[in-house]
Formats: structure tokens, C-alpha cells, sequence
């Protein structure tokens, strides 16, 4: 049994540098090549492609990119290969890797985990009454794709069967890396702890260089973002690791780089849920162990649910989404009115016609700071660009809206300066989420290795773990702040990080020092969260502490217009919430504020 093993992750999603595998395969000394290409909007896009032509429908990058140009190098220095690359069409996808490699002269043993794709049984779970998780609705009648998140266990099995290559459709982002570990140090299903740590592993690095200072609240401190090391994690057997990169990168490892990325998209950090285990990381530690080298241990596990959750999607429509530039004085006024003109004049236009209205429309004047809204600053802002976006059930109507723009720069307010792309815009059909739960029984895994199929006794095992069993928060302290007092940003207190959950956004906050954690308690609480996003949130804010880093983690629901491919807004993915947040004033001591401005 090894002492270590080294993983690197070379993509974080479908679309990330091609440079970064060459990185980690030449200069990273991995023992494991991982990557994760796909999100939920990703999982619909490969749909769509595959039912246009059978042999698409997966991560076509994963082939052209790493195993074309790399599968000599790969074979000679016997690096394992695992990847969620395959999408909706893995075979399609092991056909084309073996392709690559024979063109490169080598031969490496190639498998599938395959279960995940739940569409062709979807009459038969349709008759279950499926009900989707948060809301509580049927199952719609016209499905995109439907995909179990599978775990690391099957990939564990088809490493121990002899695969070189692992290829799975969806399985949970950080499954890539866990299924390396439970293979290596034998990990078995009761090794909740382990599993836990092994997860918050491939969490930290199932987002390439996201962890190594991209995306990092004092990015000024970052070197060489043009040349960005991409993760390697130095695993031991219980599943504690060294987070690295390869020498002479770009990038920045401290404790609240990865502290950041730990809380990307978690939700509730007590019960963050996986396949294989529930996680706790409200006790996770992070630990400057040498330069850019950081280690991370105390995650905790406790036994699985008894549930897959599936991710649907369904088509909804149509939506256009287009953005002019507009300049000069009042250009943020005349930005609002320009487009509030275009919409008046289309709803004329669709009643005259005898077409519904529009189910929704977006307007945002970018520059202007209008995703703050009562928090702009930028109110005079002498160029914007304006975006204009809107969903309608019939294509021809906001084909419609897309010919009206351009009219405006002779017909309508002074100072537009042009639209952005290449002739008109056409809509685009709307994919929206619907998120469930299916027992593991119901979902059979099997392993396809060159020729076999191998069935997996996944769904046999059950924790029936649920969020019911776990404490109710405590309330928020009262604030301990007293004497005279002086508002800071809470950037000046806090590090951040915001990611989606479908319509759902979390923003996760942790302290630059200890002292600052009672004033984070007290002022950053859900209510002040919801206060300050009311503009944006049409749900409750939900916050959770983490002890172990000084922090807390924000959910706030029905913040991103549906999410995804089926929001109009600027910022679907909640990507700059945490950013927004940390603008928000802080009630602290005047003594410190005083401090904190030196």
C-alpha cells in the first residue's frame, strides 16, 4: 500500500485550458490524471448534441486535448486516467479515446461506468410519483436528460479489474478523485470518516486551478494568472492531504485559497451529501505546511443516504438574450429607457399579432451596477451596456425582439453605439432543472472493461441518512460590539466564495483572524443577508457556521431567475455574490476600524 498518492485535476469544467494537463502529466508527477467537464447545464447542451448525431453527446476536449496529444506520455509513465468526460454518450466516448491511442502507438485498457442514464427507463420511474426537491412538482412531460449522480466506488472496481482509463456520464464532481483513494488504500463503505476526507479532496480540486488562488478574494496577491498551476493533492491513507501544484506556476496556495474553494456550492457544511457518505466539514483544517503547500485534515463522514439525487432537464420555451452598447451623459438613464422602449413596442406588436406577452424580461444596464440595485454606485456612469433578455413560448416573438434593436440606434435614444456580435440574435430554447431523489435500488451500476460487464452491488447498500437528524442552528449571538462604533466593508473582516445550487446561490464567509469571528456572528446574520440581497431573492436565506475556519456558509434560495441555461439574469451562477456581500458595511469597534484603515 502506497504512503501517498498523487492526483492532479486538469479541468474544472467543460471549456477549461487545454494547457493544463500537459502541466500536470509533465511537470506534476501525478499517479493520477483527473477531470471533471461537467455541470448540470453541460449534461442538456451533450443531449441536445447527441440527438443530432449519435456520436456526440460527451467531452470532445477530453479527447482531443489530453488523450490525442498526451496518451504516449500518459502510457509511459503509467498514469491512470479517470474522468467524467463521457456525458450523456460514453461509449461514444471510449470509442474516440482508443482511437487516439492507437493513432499514438499505445494500447491502455479503457472503462465505462455506465447506470447513471435514467431516460430510457423514464416511464417506468414516471409511475413512482417523483417529486422534485425543493418545490415539490411532478415530473414534466417532455424530459432533455435524466442522470443519476453516481459515486466513487464503481470507478474504485473497474481500477481493481485493470482499467488504465476510467470513463463515467455524471457522477458527483468530486467522485473522480474519491474512487482513485477508495482504490488505493482500500477503503471500504463504513470507512465514513475516510470517505469524508476523501471527498473534501476532490472538492478542493474538482475545480482545476480554483483552489490554487483562481477566483481568490485578494487576487492582487496571485502571481503569474497567465501561467496558473493546476491542484495536485498528496493523499495519505486517511484520507488527509497536501494540496500543491507543480513547481515554477502561477497561482497562490495558502490556507484561504482552499479554505475558499472548500466552500464552493456546499450547501449545509454538517451534511454534505455524496453517494458514498455524508460530509462534515464544519471541522476542517487548513495548514501552511511549506511555500504554496498547504495541508488539510478533520473532515468527518457519516453514513450514506439511501438515495441517488437525479438531475432532470426539460425544455421550457425560448429566450433571447442580446446587449448594446450606449455613451455619454446620463448614459445609465437612457441605457433603462432604450430598452424599456424596445419591450413596450414588441408587446404592441405581439397583441396586434394575436401572441401572448412575454413570460419574463430582464432588463440590466451593465456599468451602471445594476445587479447592487439599491446598492449602486454608478448612477452617473458615462457608458453601459445595456442587456436586454426575455423568455417567450414561441420562437417567431422574440425572433421579433431580436430585429427591434438594432432600429433603436436611428429611431430611439442618443448615444447607442451598436449591438455586439455578428448580425441579429436568435433565441435559444430554454433548459430548466428538476432536481430528485431515487433509491439506489432502483438504479443498477455496472462496468463495461473491453467487452465485459461487470454489475456493481451499489444499490444494495443504505444509511437512510436525512437532514432531520441534524441539530437546528443556534440563533445568532447578540453583538458584543459596544462604545463608539464605525462601519467597514466586510471584505475588510472576510474572505468569500459563491457558487449556484439550480435557482439556489451560497456564499460562503470566513474571517481573516480569530477576533473578527464574534462580529461576523453577530452582524452577518440570514436576516442582514436577506436585507441586503431582498433585490435579488425571492426565498429565505438559510445560514450554517464552520468552527473550523471561523466561517459561515449562506443558501439563498430562489436567487438566479431559475438558474443555469433557464435564467435571463447577468449572473446565473452566483459567481460574483460573495464579491457583492463582501460590500456590505460591518458594525465594528471604532478602535478597529481605525486599525483596519492604517
Amino acid at each position: 500500500m502506497p504512503r501517498t498518492v498523487r492526483i492532479g485535476c486538469h479541468s474544472g469544467f467543460w471549456g477549461d485550458t487545454e494547457t493544463a494537463a500537459a502541466q500536470l502529466v509533465r511537470h506534476g508527477n501525478v499517479d493520477y490524471l483527473v477531470s471533471d467537464y461537467l455541470a448540470e447545464v453541460t449534461m442538456s447542451i451533450m443531449a441536445a448534441q447527441k440527438m443530432r448525431n449519435p456520436q456526440l453527446g460527451y467531452a470532445t476536449d477530453f479527447v482531443t486535448a489530453v488523450m490525442g496529444p498526451l496518451a504516449r506520455e500518459i502510457a509511459d509513465k503509467k498514469i491512470k486516467v479517470i474522468t467524467n468526460a463521457g456525458g450523456v454518450n460514453p461509449q461514444a466516448c471510449r470509442d474516440a479515446v482508443i482511437k487516439a491511442c492507437d493513432e499514438a502507438g499505445v494500447s491502455l485498457k479503457v472503462a465505462l461506468v455506465l447506470g447513471d442514464d435514467l431516460q430510457p427507463r423514464l416511464e417506468e420511474l414516471r409511475k413512482t410519483d417523483i417529486r422534485e426537491m425543493d418545490t415539490g412538482a411532478s415530473l414534466p412531460g417532455r424530459i432533455a436528460s435524466m442522470n443519476a449522480y453516481l459515486g466513487g466506488f464503481p470507478i474504485a472496481r473497474a481500477l481493481s479489474e485493470g482499467a488504465d482509463v476510467v470513463i463515467t456520464g455524471r457522477c458527483v464532481d468530486s467522485a473522480v478523485t474519491l474512487g482513485a483513494l477508495i482504490h488505493e488504500f482500500g477503503w471500504g463503505m463504513d470507512d465514513h470518516d475516510r470517505l469524508a476526507a476523501g471527498t473534501l479532496c476532490g472538492h478542493t480540486i474538482e475545480c482545476g486551478a480554483q483552489c490554487n488562488g483562481g477566483n481568490f478574494t485578494d487576487w492582487r496577491l496571485v502571481p503569474g494568472y497567465d501561467d496558473m498551476g493546476f491542484p495536485v493533492a498528496e493523499v495519505e491513507a486517511d484520507g488527509s492531504f497536501v494540496l500543491g501544484k507543480p513547481d515554477n506556476t502561477g497561482g497562490l496556495i495558502t490556507p484561504a485559497t482552499v479554505a475558499e474553494q472548500m466552500l464552493y456550492e456546499i450547501g449545509d457544511p454538517r451534511a454534505y451529501m455524496v453517494p458514498d457518505v455524508v460530509c462534515d466539514f464544519t471541522e476542517a483544517r487548513y495548514e501552511q505546511v511549506g511555500p504554496d503547500r498547504v495541508r488539510v485534515s478533520g473532515a468527518k463522514g457519516r453514513p450514506a443516504t439511501d438515495t441517488y439525487k437525479v438531475s432532470t432537464t426539460f425544455p421550457d420555451g425560448y429566450k433571447l438574450s442580446t446587449i448594446f452598447m450606449l455613451g455619454g451623459r446620463e448614459a445609465v438613464a437612457k441605457g433603462r429607457h432604450s430598452a424599456e422602449s424596445i419591450i413596450k413596442k414588441t408587446r404592441r406588436v405581439f397583441a396586434e399579432k394575436g401572441w401572448a406577452d412575454y413570460r419574463d424580461v430582464s432588463i440590466e444596464i451593465i456599468g451602471g451596477e445594476a445587479t447592487y440595485g439599491p446598492h449602486a454606485r454608478t448612477a452617473d456612469s458615462r457608458e453601459v451596456v445595456v442587456k436586454i433578455a426575455a423568455k417567450h413560448d414561441q420562437k417567431e416573438a422574440l425572433g421579433l425582439l431580436g430585429r427591434e434593436i438594432a432600429p433603436m440606434s436611428t429611431g430611439g435614444v442618443v448615444g447607442m453605439t451598436g449591438s455586439f456580435g455578428a448580425g441579429r440574435v436568435s433565441p435559444t430554447p430554454v433548459i430548466r432543472m428538476f432536481s430528485c431523489l431515487i433509491p439506489k435500488t432502483q438504479v443498477p451500476v455496472t462496468i463495461d472493461l473491453e467487452g465485459r460487464r461487470i454489475p456493481m452491488q451499489e444499490g444494495a447498500r443504505s444509511g437512510g441518512f436525512t437532514t432531520a437528524q441534524l441539530p437546528a442552528e443556534a440563533p445568532a449571538a447578540p453583538s458584543k460590539v459596544s462604545g463608539a462604533t464605525e462601519t467597514v466593508p466586510l471584505a475588510a473582516l472576510a474572505y468569500g466564495r459563491s457558487g449556484d445550487k439550480g435557482d439556489n446561490a451560497n456564499i460562503g464567509i470566513f474571517a481573516r483572524a480569530p477576533e473578527y469571528v464574534p462580529i461576523l456572528e453577530s452582524e452577518v446574520t440570514e436576516d442582514a443577508v436577506a436585507t441586503y440581497f431582498a433585490h435579488r431573492i425571492g426565498g429565505p436565506v438559510t445560514r450554517w457556521r464552520l468552527p473550523g475556519i471561523g466561517g459561515f456558509n449562506f443558501l439563498l434560495r430562489q436567487a438566479l431567475g431559475g438558474g443555469g441555461m433557464a435564467s435571463l439574469k447577468a449572473d446565473p451562477l452566483a459567481k460574483a455574490f460573495a464579491q457583492m456581500l463582501l460590500d456590505m458595511p460591518v458594525k465594528v469597534p471604532a478602535e478597529m476600524a481605525r486599525r483596519l484603515a492604517a
